[in-house]
């Protein structure tokens, strides 16, 4: 099962986690946001375009803590392991130390694999038009839900036009 993932974080020195989400291609979705990260740690543009797009999302408002719960209870619920696509490797790491929290958990049995999108899949015309076009006011860029459900639109549209080519080879 492919899960898309995006988040928002302080900044890019020492990122600490603002709000994740998860797309499936099932359609199931995992968005939080925490309440606990370090605001003084943000960046401007953080500040400026990140914030005021939290808080729209009913229920999704966590500790570090409950976020962690909230992970394992979501990916134990999976049908099977995922395969988890992401385009920024700080996404990565934020999820990994998201699931396993303060102690040494281990991560669910459905937590599944990465699968990191580089440059050339990420700025393919057919990829970006996709997912340029999931964006709406409501859900603008930047908002790590908004951003996981784009990256899945891009993806799907970049991998059914690849397939074609791949064929050929």
């Amino acid at each position: 099962m492919l899960v898309f993932l995006d988040t928002e974080f302080t900044n890019f020195v020492r990122p600490d986690l603002i709000s994740i989400a998860l797309v499936s291609e099932d359609g199931r979705k995992f968005y939080a946001e925490r309440t606990d990260y370090h605001r003084d740690a943000c960046s401007g543009f953080v500040r400026e375009i990140v914030l005021p797009l939290l808080g729209d999302v009913p229920g999704a408002a966590c500790s570090r803590s409950e976020l962690t719960q909230r992970l394992q209870e979501w990916f134990e619920q999976l049908p099977e392991p995922a395969t988890i696509i992401y385009d920024f490797e700080g996404d990565w790491l934020l999820l990994v130390d998201a699931i396993l929290g303060r102690g040494s958990r281990t991560p669910p049995a459905n937590f599944g694999e990465p699968l990191h999108l580089g440059n050339s899949s990420i700025t393919h015309p057919v990829f970006e038009r996709a997912q340029n076009n999931t964006y709406t006011q409501q859900w603008p860029p930047h908002h790590a839900l908004a951003d996981a459900r784009a990256l899945m639109a891009g993806y799907r549209a970049w991998h059914q036009f690849m397939e074609k080519i791949w064929r050929i080879e």
